[in-house]
């Protein structure tokens, strides 16, 4: 089951110091998410200005419990990065692979 994931930091002072106290953590986890299958697409949703604001990613898990798993583990929640989650189930036709 395919699920997208829109996660927003928060928007105080501290908000980005949060996500990049915790950041090697996150990196670390969707390596090995992506490692094994989990990940089709990751990256950090940015502002007019270039600046990380959250987190976009698609994800295949077998159930909304296993993501949800994931989630109560995922060191940008854990961390206090990511205030404002939202998933929506969707069906992925085609992913392309990037060179990170």
């Amino acid at each position: 089951m395919h699920f997208m994931i829109l996660a927003y930091d928060g928007t105080d002072e501290g908000a980005l110091d949060r996500r990049m106290k915790v950041r090697p953590q996150h990196l670390e986890n969707i390596r090995k998410l992506n490692e094994a299958g989990h990940v089709i697409s990751a990256g950090g949703l940015t502002n007019a200005e270039g600046k990380l604001i959250g987190s976009v990613l698609l994800m295949d898990f077998e159930s909304r419990e296993q993501l949800d798993e994931y989630l109560a583990g995922e060191p940008y929640v854990t961390g206090g990065a990511w205030e404002d989650i939202k998933v929506e189930t969707c069906n992925v036709l085609f992913a392309n692979p990037l060179d990170a």
